[in-house]
């Protein structure tokens, strides 16, 4: 049995390689709902559990109700959450998206992917919640 050197490694392992083969077959230049649909395909085909656009409410400090609502790309086996771009080059502030989807969501593995460079790009981030 393979050791897992980060948590979740085989399913992130996974969403990549199936991200790889949506942008070897589409390459760069689509909009992110296409990549989105063909991702979903890829997860599918690779049996991985996803939900895709789950609505997630925000709250802030003691407000009992939410200050809005935020939708992460996918969700895959309730435990990775997967924001995908289609951009030329990917910045911090994209970085600060998935920080703040996985606090949201309540999650400690995410991966932002990049579909509209000339290759592929993908973060890992995990989020160690504090006690």
């Amino acid at each position: 049995m393979e050791v897992e050197e980060y948590k979740y490694q085989s399913i992130t392992r996974s969403i990549i390689g199936c991200s790889m083969e949506v942008h070897k077959f589409l390459g760069n230049g689509f909009q992110e709902v296409i990549y989105q649909r063909a991702l979903a395909y890829e997860l599918f085909k690779a049996g991985l559990e996803f939900d895709r656009e789950i609505e997630q409410d925000i709250y802030y400090k003691d407000l009992k109700d939410p200050i809005g609502t935020r939708r992460a790309d996918f969700v895959v086996a309730g435990k990775v959450l997967i924001e995908i771009k289609a951009l030329k080059q990917l910045e911090e502030v994209h970085w600060a998206q998935t920080l703040n989807y996985l606090k949201a969501y309540k999650l400690e593995v995410g991966l932002l992917i990049n579909f509209g460079s000339k290759s592929l790009e993908w973060k890992r981030f995990i989020l160690t919640p504090k006690p």
